[in-house]
């Protein structure tokens, strides 16, 4: 037999070195982030994180049933899993303790109107399996007080969440325009409306959507003006945890079918018609007639059936909850009508 080289032996090590600094990482990944799937199964109930109250997003109405936007994506995944849109727990989160809640496994997922950020996806071990709404930050202000543009806000005092994109947004926005502003820090969102209502601040930012639905709910919403300035973007999606791919992966496809099902004009209203008649091949395979796709996420292949007829479509969804308050499609309309949305291919 002939020694080994030098080199061999370093590539040994190299290779030796990696695995014990691979190993602990490995290690280190929570128990609870491998079987989300499995536990909220075996539960029989998901856990959703929701806003505490915003208009189009997540309310709960007289009833007390809760309504919205992200609401919606709670009753697709329960769908998904139990072909049964009740089996939801609403867990009301504020911007304050809403990671928390999903990192300690007291939520299974936050559809809650929340930004995609580096650091979120890192530091606070998220993952962002989609990105169902394109947003930005504006302010608004009361009619009365004549103002008709954000870079006429110097000196004002401004109503803002704290543990928000929003909080940096604003403070790096006013620095880079040579303004000064005085902030009004309130964590719960219904005190921080309050707050603006009565006067308390000048102006009130957050996600334009946000603005939307909270001037919807004022007595008089033609008191309010949304400024035109739109001073970031604001990815906004449902998360999840680390470590959990399978997870993931089935939050993803929810939304993904949501999107695709309305760019091939499949609603609430024609998805029977389209099982029994609609013959184009990535239709037949969104629809589990062929492929087998749902089994590869580990739910029934009629899923996407089961999610179409409960909840609809993206566009039914969206003109649902958030066109009745003003909001257009704008990014969030299909890549075929010049919009953002934009599903992969089912196959």
């Amino acid at each position: 037999m002939k020694p080994m080289r030098l080199s061999t032996f370093r590539a040994l090590g190299a290779a030796a070195l990696a695995t014990a600094l691979a190993a602990p990482a490995m290690a280190q990944q929570p128990a609870q982030n491998a079987a989300t799937m499995d536990a909220v199964k075996s539960r029989g109930t998901l856990s959703c994180g929701v806003n505490t109250g915003l208009a189009g997003f997540a309310q709960p109405d007289s009833q007390g049933r809760w309504q919205g936007f992200d609401v919606e994506y709670c009753r697709a995944l329960a769908v998904a899993l139990f072909n049964d849109a009740s089996k939801v727990r609403y867990v009301p989160t504020t911007a304050q303790n809403r990671f928390t809640a999903l990192q300690s496994g007291e939520i299974d997922v936050l559809p809650r109107n929340t930004t995609a950020t580096l650091s979120r996806d890192t530091s606070l071990g998220l993952d962002f399996p989609a990105i169902n709404f394109y947003d930005g930050q504006g302010f608004m202000v009361k009619a009365s007080l004549g103002v008709k543009s954000a870079k006429e806000l110097d000196g004002a005092t401004v109503c803002v969440q704290p543990g928000t994109t929003t909080e940096q947004n604003l403070t790096d926005w006013f620095r880079a325009s040579n303004l000064k502003f005085t902030p009004v820090i309130i964590e719960r969102l219904e005190e921080l409306v309050s707050a603006y209502v009565a006067g308390r601040c000048d102006a009130y930012t957050t996600d334009v959507s946000g603005l939307a639905a909270t001037r919807s709910a004022q007595p008089n919403p033609g008191e309010h003006v949304i400024l035109p300035e739109v001073i970031s973007k604001e990815p906004l999606g449902p998360s999840v945890r680390h470590g959990d791919q399978r997870w993931a992966d089935l939050v993803r496809w929810t939304h993904n079918v949501l999107v695709a099902a309305e760019e091939l004009g499949i609603s609430s209203k024609n998805v029977d018609q389209a099982v029994a008649n609609d013959q184009r091949p990535e239709a037949q395979r969104l629809l589990g007639k062929t492929g087998g796709l749902g089994q590869m996420l580990g739910v029934s292949d009629a899923w996407a059936v089961n999610v179409i007829k409960a909840v609809g479509n993206y566009g039914e969804i969206f003109e649902k909850h958030l066109t009745p308050l003003g909001i257009q499609r704008g990014p969030n309309a299909q890549w075929t009508q010049g919009g953002l949305q934009y599903s992969p291919p089912f196959r």
